[in-house]
């Protein structure tokens, strides 16, 4: 039986109930207006001290994935437990004048500025050091070739789990959890990267706890510094300390774009936008929670979207050593300086946020009256080509017809055919969007062939899980396809099957002799369903960065899942492109750690697939080089710019490198035999003016090498 959500809340709050009743760390309730909000220590308008009795856990990470003279890669804390004991969490700092004290204890008065002989205090730790063991598919170890300097991404569920498992109900005691250099992933998905840790109650428990990291060497593409993010995870417990991380909505049925999260018991707050977002602000939503809702960042945090948090931090100079606090917003910035609130919302640097926050527009979508013309495709064809998803039905709720995109895409992907709910596995289903009727989407489909376009139908997206465990299922895959092809005119198909379906079963480790069902019955489907149309059909291929990329680093789950599935079809693929986005940091072939949204982070996950690569570093499973003309570059339009865009492809496809990129092409020369570059979507490039196809459209298709 499925236990519903709201069951799921009311079982959370029994248990906190009973936790209370054993001992828990204090906690108060303050309103504002007609909201109530719970932080952590007593009352202010009590007075008084109170001190949190609170046990430091450092944690040595030890990874399967990666071996160093035949033993497990292990990271571990307990390096630095002296300086986070010598750090402003634990020892006084002078934050301002007269106001020598602990970073917790600074920050809550500042919120509460006129409480006189307040304070809350972090109590002299226990030291439990323990190790996990992180089993390939949970998380993977990244090494900068440059400096020796080494970096994990880690499942934070998976993590939090251990934890527990080793440590007990510790009553009335704050636990604050330490890794070294890790960042983690939520969901189980790596895709979804990068939060600095957790912080909450933890159900299986009942423990109050923090979980952050403490970065000592990390490597370069981590701005952030010792502290930081412990002081990040430490200062929104204080805000918000019965948050509940766990909680999450199943992703609704979409393309690869961010999927929507529901937190549990916590405060909650007015939805406030966020405004510091790279590499395209848009002042998207972060969320109606202390810190955004997805990766846990602050309103001051620069890259809110599949990277890793950094933020300007504050610099504590304690005279033996330089700590890098987190500037963080008080409550008083996201409810307003009211009702014994001060006026400062930023600590410790006041003035990292000038101003309270700003209510989350109802939709960032600009209407439909203020698109531009798009620009007509005259220049003759170089074999390069503007690839994107079509949904039908924009942000805006407008119909969008297929006859009605922009000349410039040369490669339409319908999204999306899914599995047939109540159906034997196998089954897909097809529908056009709501409004369109199925003789008139036929008609578009035929429209677009005419004009020399291709059109293909797109199978899965975000959200969706497929699974093909039953050899009985091949046929039904074939045949349902096969009908949904034909009826509406596709050239071919789509594989967008994304984390956690086709992911690698334990045992799994040969790529080119895969035993995971689902994906040995899908390449046969694949090849009977090509076989039936013949020569010209057509298909395509677009892994997240976990289920292609990944597979460098690490081998197993949802790392490297597609390398099989496109080694075993690669003879009758027609392209396949990574997504370089919705994906976290990873290595190109010159061991360099990368992030996504950069140039250097295109061209170096391009050239994986080029150039092949070591699965999981052994050379002797080496994933073979996928022919230039097979490959293509893959883009979130409200995740880049058509700047980045424009150098990325001229990078790559010339060899013509823009100032200040760092990795250097292996062919100097470029690859002008690559397709091109694909999109989600062509809705939302309609709605933002044709900005990517107006530009990036004639760039492929006049001034670039012809392939």
């Amino acid at each position: 039986m499925r236990i519903q959500p709201i069951s799921l809340f009311l079982l959370f709050v029994l248990s906190l109930h009973l936790a209370q009743a054993q001992g828990t760390v204090p906690i108060f309730e303050h309103t504002v207006g007609q909201s109530s909000y719970t932080l952590i220590g007593r009352d202010p308008s009590q007075g008084g001290t109170t001190t949190i009795p609170t046990i430091l856990v450092p944690i040595a990470l030890s990874f399967k994935s990666k071996k160093v003279d035949g033993k497990p890669f292990v990271l571990d804390a307990a390096s630095n437990v002296s300086s986070i004991l010598a750090s402003p969490i634990f020892s006084r700092f002078t934050f301002a004048p007269g106001n020598t004290t602990q970073y917790a204890d600074a920050m809550l008065r500042a919120t509460f500025p006129q409480a006189k002989e307040w304070h809350t205090l972090m109590g002299k730790p226990e030291i439990k050091p323990l190790t996990i063991t992180v089993p390939i598919g949970d998380g993977y170890i990244l090494i900068s070739k440059k400096s020796g300097r080494s970096f994990a991404v880690v499942d934070l569920e998976f993590l939090q789990k251990a934890l527990f498992l080793q440590l007990p109900k510790q009553d009335g005691k704050l636990v604050i959890a330490v890794t070294q250099n890790t960042t983690y992933y939520v969901d189980g998905d790596a895709t979804e990267c990068c939060t600095w840790g957790t912080h909450g109650v933890d159900r299986s428990t009942g423990n109050f706890f923090v979980l952050g990291s403490f970065l000592h060497a990390a490597p370069s593409v981590v701005t952030d510094r010792d502290v930081q993010p412990l002081t990040q995870q430490l200062a929104e417990f204080l805000n918000d300390p019965l948050h509940d991380q766990l909680f999450h909505a199943p992703p609704a049925v979409q393309g690869p774009g961010a999927a929507p999260v529901v937190q549990g018991p916590g405060n909650r707050v007015p939805a406030w936008t966020h405004f510091a977002s790279s590499p395209a602000p848009d002042q998207r939503c972060g969320g109606t929670s202390i810190a955004s809702a997805y990766f846990l960042l602050e309103p001051t945090d620069t890259n809110p979207r599949n990277n890793i948090p950094a933020s300007q931090p504050f610099l504590a100079h304690t005279g033996t050593a330089t700590y890098h606090l987190h500037n963080v917003a008080l409550l008083p910035w996201y409810t307003g300086s009211t009702d014994g609130l001060g006026t400062t919302y930023s600590f410790p640097d006041e003035h990292a946020l000038n101003q309270p926050a700003v209510p989350c527009p109802a939709t960032t979508d600009p209407t439909v009256a203020a698109i531009p013309s798009k620009v007509p495709s005259n220049s003759p064809s170089n074999g390069h080509a503007l690839i994107g998803y079509w949904v039908g039905r924009d942000r805006s709720g407008a119909i969008f017809p297929l006859r009605s995109v922009s000349p410039q895409w040369d490669l339409i992907l319908v999204a999306f055919a899914t599995p047939a709910k109540g159906s034997p596995e196998g089954t897909m289903q097809f529908h056009p969007p709501l409004g369109i009727e199925p003789e008139q989407f036929k008609s578009d489909v035929a429209y677009l062939k005419s004009q020399g376009k291709k059109v293909m139908i797109s199978l899965g997206g975000g959200g969706v899980f497929f699974s093909l465990d039953d050899p009985n299922g091949v046929a039904r895959f074939v045949s349902s396809m096969a009908d949904i092809v034909s009826q509406y005119g596709f050239d071919g198909i789509d594989i967008d099957f994304e984390n956690p379906s086709l992911a690698l079963a334990p045992g799994d480790t040969d790529f080119k002799h895969p035993t995971t069902p689902s994906l040995v019955h899908l390449i046969t489907a694949l090849r009977q369903l090509h076989d039936r149309f013949g020569p010209n059909f057509m298909l395509s291929l677009v892994p997240e960065g976990t289920q292609v990329p990944s597979g460098l680093p690490s081998y197993g789950g949802q790392f490297g899942s597609y390398l099989a599935l496109s080694y075993a079809t690669r003879d009758i693929l027609t392209f396949i492109d990574t997504q370089d986005y919705n994906t976290p940091p990873l290595e190109g072939l010159d061991g360099e750690i990368y992030q996504p949204g950069t140039v250097d982070y295109h061209a170096a996950m391009t050239e994986l697939l080029l150039h092949g690569f070591p699965v999981a570093g052994d050379p002797k499973q080496f994933y073979p080089p996928m022919p230039a003309d097979k490959v293509a570059v893959g883009f979130l339009n409200d995740a880049t710019t058509p700047g980045i865009v424009d150098q990325a492809m001229q990078y790559i496809l010339t060899g013509k490198a823009p100032a200040g990129t760092t990795y250097k092409l292996r062919q100097p020369k470029g690859y002008p035999g690559m397709i091109g570059a694909m999109f989600w979507t062509i809705d939302r490039d309609r709605l933002d003016g044709y900005n990517y196809s107006n530009s990036v459209g004639p760039q492929l298709h006049s001034s670039l090498a012809t392939r």
